[in-house]
């Protein structure tokens, strides 16, 4: 009798713990909100043309070149990792609260942009920030 009310009460501990972590996970999801818009770099060639030569286009390669991270609002913890789409767009699902966007090792590069750069993103919402990073060549 006595084995049987441990079972039960293992049974009940386990049940409970699930349903706690399954409603932190829903909460999770809720509760975010979204940091969206485009990373533009330029240029790649020494003389732009219009229309631009594909050669001259930004690829995966140039965006993994000048990465974009974001951090927490005193710099001390990296939070994620922009990985924008070929055509610079980029979404990322953060946590409410205040955010630091730093282009790494961006004061060892020639050239400038307008990070770093603090957002705020709001639960169930999404804070644009469009990312200019100017390469040097000219």
């Amino acid at each position: 009798m006595l084995k049987h009310r441990s079972y039960i009460k293992l049974c009940f501990v386990f049940l409970f713990g699930l349903f706690l972590i399954s409603g932190c996970e829903k909460q999770y999801t809720q509760d975010a909100g979204f940091l969206e818009g485009i990373i533009s770099i330029g240029p790649i060639c020494p003389v732009e043309k219009d229309p631009p030569d594909p050669g001259c286009l930004p690829t995966f390669e140039t965006y993994k070149a000048y990465p974009v991270s974001i951090w927490t609002s005193n710099g001390r913890r990296k939070i994620a990792q922009v990985n924008p789409a070929l055509d610079g767009s980029y979404k990322v699902e953060l946590n409410p609260g205040n955010y630091l966007v730093i282009l790494e090792n961006g004061q060892n590069r020639i050239g400038s942009s307008n990070l770093p750069e603090q957002v705020e993103i709001k639960s169930q919402a999404e804070t644009i920030l469009n990312i200019d990073i100017d390469t040097g060549i000219r």
